[in-house]
C-alpha cells in the first residue's frame, strides 16, 4: 500500500549557464513574451555546467518521499547509461521502483536546460522512452493500492494512457492530482474534461491555463487598471472555467506573483515565499506535489497547504537542480513561524 504513486517523465538534465545570454522582450497590445537569445553562429563560453536527474514524475516522487510518505513511481527508461543513473538516484531518494518500466531497445529521456542570469530557463528536451508509455505497461494494481495518484506531464504517445489511468483511479477511490503540461493541453479543455473531472486537484501555470481556457490576462492600460485587485479578473475567469470540469480544487501558478486557487466557494491568493532564485526548474513539481502532501498533513486545509507548498517551492528555486532543496514538514513549519507576515489572501 502506497501513500502516493506518481506517473510522468524521468530524465537526465544537463544544466548550462551562460551569463552572456540576452533576454529579449516582445510586446503586443494584449501580451508580452520573453526570449532567451544567443548571437547566431557565435561560439559562447559557459559559466557553469552540471547534470542531475529530473522529470516531473521523478521530481514529485522524490519530494513526496522526503516529506515522509511511502511513494512509488511509474516511469519508463531504457537499458542505457541514463536509465541506470536514473534508477540509482531514485532508489537513493527513498522511492519504490517496483513499478518502473524498462525498455530494451529505446533510449531514456535527456534534457539540456539553458539558464539565464535571471535564474529562469529554457529546456531542450529529448523525450525518449518518456513518450512511449503504453497502457498495458502500467501496473494498475499499484494504482489501486495507493491513496493518491500524482499525474505529471506526459507527452507523445504516452498521453494515451491518461484517460484509462484517471478513470481507473476514480473507480478505485484513489485521489488524483494532475499537472497536465502544455504539450497535452494544446488539445484543448474539451479533450481533458473527462480526466480533469476525476481529479481532486488540478494544477497549471498561468500560460497553460490561458492555453486551455482560451482566456488572456489583460495588462494594465491607460483606461483600465487591474493592479489593485487581489486576483486579476481574468485569472478568476480561468479558475472558474477550470473548476467547471468538476475538480475539487484548481490551482494556477504565476511565478513571482504567487499562486491562485479556487474550491468553488473561496478564491485564494498565496504570495511567493521570499527566496533568492537560482533556478526555477522543478518549482512547479515541488509546489503541486507538496500541496497534495500538505492536504493529507493538514486534513484538507487549503489555505495552510498553499503556504506549505509555497515554502517548499521557494526552497527548491533557491538551489541548483529540481530535486535539491526539498524540506520536511518540520522545516517548513519553522520557516512559517519565522515569517509571520506571510499570509494567504481570501476573496
Amino acid at each position: 500500500m502506497y501513500d502516493f504513486i506518481t506517473i510522468g517523465s524521468a530524465t537526465i538534465d544537463a544544466f548550462v549557464e551562460c551569463d552572456e545570454a540576452d533576454i529579449v522582450s516582445v510586446s503586443t497590445k494584449n501580451a508580452k513574451t520573453e526570449f532567451m537569445a544567443y548571437p547566431y553562429g557565435a561560439k559562447m563560453e559557459i559559466d557553469s555546467f552540471r547534470t542531475a536527474v529530473g522529470g516531473g514524475g521523478l521530481n514529485a516522487a522524490a519530494n513526496l518521499a522526503n516529506l515522509g510518505y511511502k511513494t512509488s513511481a511509474i516511469f519508463k527508461i531504457g537499458e542505457d547509461f541514463q536509465g541506470k543513473t536514473i534508477m540509482h538516484r531514485v532508489k537513493n531518494a527513498g522511492v519504490d521502483t517496483d513499478n518502473v518500466i524498462v525498455s530494451k531497445d529505446e533510449s531514456s529521456g535527456f534534457s539540456i536546460i539553458l539558464l539565464s542570469f535571471e535564474g529562469n530557463r529554457t529546456v531542450l528536451a529529448h523525450r525518449g522512452t518518456n513518450g512511449t508509455v503504453k497502457p498495458e505497461e502500467i501496473n494498475y494494481e499499484a494504482v489501486k493500492n495507493s491513496k493518491w495518484l500524482y499525474i505529471a506531464p506526459l507527452n507523445g504517445k504516452s498521453g494515451a494512457v491518461l484517460d484509462k489511468l484517471a478513470a481507473y483511479a476514480e473507480e478505485n477511490n484513489t485521489n488524483v492530482i494532475i499537472n497536465p503540461g502544455s504539450s497535452s493541453l494544446k488539445k484543448g479543455l474539451k479533450y481533458f474534461e473527462k480526466i480533469l473531472a476525476t481529479a481532486e486537484v488540478v494544477v497549471m501555470n498561468k500560460e497553460e491555463a490561458s492555453l486551455v481556457t482560451k482566456i488572456e490576462v489583460r495588462p494594465d492600460t491607460k483606461t483600465e487598471s487591474f493592479s489593485s485587485e487581489v486576483i486579476h479578473p481574468d485569472i478568476k475567469a480561468m479558475l472558474d472555467k477550470l473548476k467547471s470540469t468538476d475538480a475539487k480544487v484548481v490551482i494556477i501558478t504565476d511565478g513571482k506573483n504567487g499562486v491562485y486557487a479556487y474550491d468553488g466557494k473561496t478564491y485564494y491568493r498565496c504570495p511567493e515565499f521570499p527566496a533568492k532564485v537560482v533556478s526555477t526548474l522543478g518549482a512547479g513539481d515541488a509546489l503541486s506535489s507538496t500541496f497534495a502532501a500538505a492536504l493529507e498533513y493538514t486534513g484538507w486545509d487549503i489555505e495552510k497547504s498553499l503556504m506549505i507548498a509555497s515554502v517548499n517551492a521557494a526552497s527548491v528555486v533557491s538551489n541548483f537542480g529540481a530535486q535539491e532543496g526539498f524540506l520536511t514538514f518540520a522545516q517548513i513549519e519553522e520557516k512559517l513561524k519565522s515569517t509571520p507576515d506571510f499570509k494567504v489572501e481570501l476573496v
